[in-house]
């Protein structure tokens, strides 16, 4: 994670003179495209893959009933749709140079980074549970997407699923939500646009429409949710100039959001 956790890119902040908006945009949109194709296609490689493993075993390790992937399986899908797209991107179209890894190194030596950091990541688990028990009190419960993954995983492979949830998936998700689509609009001086969008793409992604049980209300709910989240990484990316920062406050919140459900459970 070296070259993801870069600053900003040279000139880029709320000094930075804005750059035109339609190539801006146009470069997001073709960063989401991308990064939504190569999401599909490493998800469905991920299973097309763990069939092959279950046809050459002669069993089914992981499948779940009517042949429908199991915990696991659906674990593997997860990992590789979040980490092919971030990596390709990073890569491809926003690689860092060393000036900003230099610049990036620097805020992670600053106490206060870490301080921001820690209250962000406590702040959105606080902001997530009282939207929620604010929801529940009008009647509206949603169940999100990856809830069955979540518990099937801790009850069957708790460690891994720790794993991914406190690390994996914060760490990719980071580097392509915040050092590539929020990054392009900071390095081209709209870090608000790009903050406003990125957290869009970053709800939207968690919570595709269509795709769960949930009506409008709790699809807004859960959008609240994410958006909320997604915009308070950016901002902590931001002001403290690192990747590493949103990257532990992510960290942080899925871990209350894991030991929570972990002790609820008990």
């Amino acid at each position: 994670m070296s070259d993801a956790g870069a600053a900003a890119q040279p000139g880029a902040g709320p000094s930075a003179p804005p750059r035109p908006l339609g190539p801006l945009l146009a470069g997001f949109a073709l960063d989401a495209a991308l990064a939504l194709v190569l999401l599909l296609l490493a998800s469905l490689a991920a299973g097309a893959a763990w069939i092959v493993i279950e046809i050459a075993s002669g069993a089914a390790p992981g499948t779940g009933a009517s042949g429908e992937p199991g915990p696991l399986a659906e674990l593997l899908m997860a990992m590789a749709g979040v980490s092919v797209p971030a990596l390709v991107l990073y890569f491809w179209r926003r690689r860092a140079d060393a000036g900003e890894r230099l610049r990036s190194r620097q805020a992670t030596a600053r106490p206060r980074t870490w301080l921001l950091a820690s209250l962000v990541g406590a702040g959105c688990f606080a902001f997530a549970s009282v939207v929620t028990s604010l929801a529940a009190a009008l009647g509206v419960e949603p169940m999100p997407s990856n809830q069955g993954m979540v518990e099937a995983g801790w009850q069957r492979w708790p460690a891994f699923m720790a794993l991914f949830a406190v690390v994996l998936a914060p760490a990719y998700e980071e580097l392509l939500f915040r050092r590539v689509l929020f990054g392009r609009f900071l390095a081209g001086g709209r870090p608000w646009l790009g903050l406003a969008l990125s957290s869009v793409a970053f709800a939207l992604l968690h919570e595709i429409p269509g795709l769960s049980g949930n009506d409008a209300p709790a699809m807004l709910q859960l959008w609240l949710v994410y958006g909320g989240l997604g915009a308070a990484f950016a901002w902590v990316y931001w002001r403290t100039g690192t990747l590493w920062a949103p990257l532990a406050a992510h960290a942080l919140n899925n871990a209350l959001a894991l030991a929570a459900y972990a002790a609820g459970a008990a």
